[in-house]
């Protein structure tokens, strides 16, 4: 099926869905290298009108990827919601934009569409939006999930302390997560990133984590980010596992390049589900996925960059996670150039994540080689905020000595939560009272009323 649209007297065709898709998609370098992009920016208007006008009943009949050859495919099919899509079937994606930003469209009516939508629907619209219309929307459907405390609250934002070490040194990991949880970071989890993949040094780590926290009840949630494989063989043999990291992405292909696939996936989620370590609920898998990834795995198919991050959304999905990240600028200029473009994407994958029910978080970073820097991301950080991020990283200095690119610190944290009045999730800003670090209004309390905490933690860690 072809798509047209005419401006002046120039009719542009349109082939198939999947290269209507990429042309209207706003401008972005990943998509220039896989030579799928608009070649002007009145074919891109031209895509965009010709998108507008299609009948979102054509996302259930016309595959971007064919249902044969691709598991996400059959995934998104097969768990449609045929009932759920009747409320919105006789929209146009165009039409579907305005329901969207209607008032009368309130957090019940999005719950409600949730399996209604597919990743490439929720893309197609948001090829259409303006960012304050992603912001706009995002912030009215909230996804809330719950391990040891319940993130993802309206009115709440969750900071993920991420405390690496270049050489995995046990004490410099364990400094890094005591300065962030003095500023009052790590209600979505401490989670490190490993410089190895050695089970030994993972166990370990998840061990000196896991004492920590029963050691002061921290009611917080841990993870080391290795290979799902790895995740499974440390549950066997009795490591205290609370989150399962891995990476995903939107194709069969590109998974198979991370040495994953459904399967795999369930495996891991049944063993960590066996474990009943939750306390307040079970959400316990953790993703991570960003623009890029399948075409730097040369498994994209044709489809532009942002329609396959929204496709690892539905693999996400599929697993009711904790949480979910997009490490927005982390694979580089090659995919997102500069700091414009990194904007755009954050608030694209928030968006989309969020209307396919999906708590979504951002690492809101770039690396040393893009045309981006720390103001680009104050600005992502607090539009992001605005529109009901769950969750952003706390680095400490916004530098990740050990992954060598730029995220966002402690001290960011304390920013947008000041100017925005978020607040933490509930159950840790409770203890962080109790350890006299916060007061009951969320704020740090400083001076000595913080050192007995301080001073017991470091003795403890071998770090005084």
């Amino acid at each position: 099926m072809s798509y047209t649209a005419t401006i002046g007297v120039r009719t542009y065709r349109f082939a198939h869905l999947k290269t209507l898709l990429a042309k209207a998609s706003p401008q972005r370098s990943g998509d220039q290298l896989a030579g799928i992009a608009a070649a002007s920016e009145e074919e891109r208007v031209a895509a965009k009108i010709a998108l507008s006008h299609v009948p979102l009943k054509t996302f259930l009949s016309e595959a971007v990827i064919p249902y044969e050859s691709d598991e996400i495919t059959r995934l998104i099919h097969d768990t449609h919601d045929a009932a759920a899509f009747a409320e919105i079937s006789h929209l146009t994606v165009g039409d579907f934009r305005n329901w969207l930003l209607a008032t009368s469209t309130d957090t019940a009516a999005l719950e409600r569409i949730t399996h209604a939508l597919t990743p490439e629907l929720v893309a197609a619209v948001s090829k259409l939006m303006r960012n304050q219309d992603l912001i706009a929307v995002a912030r009215k459907r909230p996804v809330v999930t719950r391990f040891r405390n319940t993130v993802g609250l309206p009115g709440h934002l969750s900071v993920r302390l991420q405390p690496n070490h270049a050489t995995d040194d046990v004490k410099g990991i364990a400094a890094s997560m005591l300065d962030g949880l003095m500023y009052g970071c790590g209600d979505a989890l401490i989670g490190i990133n490993p410089a190895t993949d050695s089970l030994a040094a993972i166990t370990t780590l998840l061990k000196m984590i896991d004492e920590f926290r029963q050691k002061y009840a921290v009611p917080t949630q841990s993870c080391v980010l290795t290979h799902v494989t790895n995740t499974i063989t440390a549950i066997g043999k009795g490591a205290p596992v609370d989150l399962v990291f891995q990476s995903i992405a939107g194709t069969e292909k590109a998974n198979a390049s991370f040495g994953i696939n459904l399967a795999l996936l369930h495996e891991a989620h049944e063993a960590a589900q066996s474990l009943k370590r939750g306390t307040v609920g079970n959400n316990l898998m953790y993703f991570e996925t960003g623009q890029g990834s399948a075409l730097s795995a040369d498994a994209h198919h044709g489809v532009d960059q942002q329609t396959c991050e929204a496709r690892a959304y539905a693999v996400a999905r599929a697993f009711n996670p904790f949480l979910v990240n997009t490490v927005v600028g982390f694979i580089g200029p090659e995919y997102l150039y500069d700091g414009k473009q990194i904007t755009r994407a954050g608030l694209e994958d928030h968006f989309c994540g969020k209307l396919l029910g999906v708590p979504m978080g951002c690492d809101i970073c770039y690396t040393n080689h893009a045309e981006a820097d720390q103001d680009d991301m104050d600005n992502l950080l607090t539009l992001l905020g605005v529109a009901g991020i769950n969750f952003i990283m706390g680095v400490p200095g916004a530098d990740d000595v050990m992954l060598n690119y730029q995220s966002t610190s402690f001290h960011d944290a304390l920013y947008v939560r000041d100017v925005l009045g978020l607040r933490r999730a509930p159950e840790f800003e409770e203890w962080l009272e109790s350890m006299q670090i916060a007061d009951a209004r969320g704020a740090l309390i400083s001076g000595s009323t913080r050192q007995p905490l301080l001073e017991g933690a470091s003795e403890w860690m071998g770090i005084a």
